[in-house]
């Protein structure tokens, strides 16, 4: 038997689509829409670590923050060029 704890969820493929999800919205934050893409992308990377794909979705919403503060980085520079 595997030793897993009574609150530790399977992942799911539902879970894993989310994540992978995130990571392609965290993508795109960095070149469109920083906001939106990087808030539906921490939504979606949470949603994914706590259907049980841990520590990926985890990592999927703070890369979808890092994203979302590059692609504002990036955009205040090139409009204040």
């Amino acid at each position: 038997m595997a030793d897993t704890h009574a609150t530790t969820r399977p992942r799911t493929n539902a879970a894993r689509i989310c994540t992978i999800v995130a990571f392609v919205f965290a993508a795109l934050a960095v070149f469109m829409s920083p906001v939106i893409f990087g808030l539906l992308g921490v939504i979606l990377g949470v949603v994914g670590a706590v259907l049980g794909d841990k520590p990926l979705g985890w990592y999927a919403a703070a890369a979808s923050v890092a994203g979302a503060v590059l692609g504002m980085i990036l955009s205040a520079v090139i409009l204040n060029a």
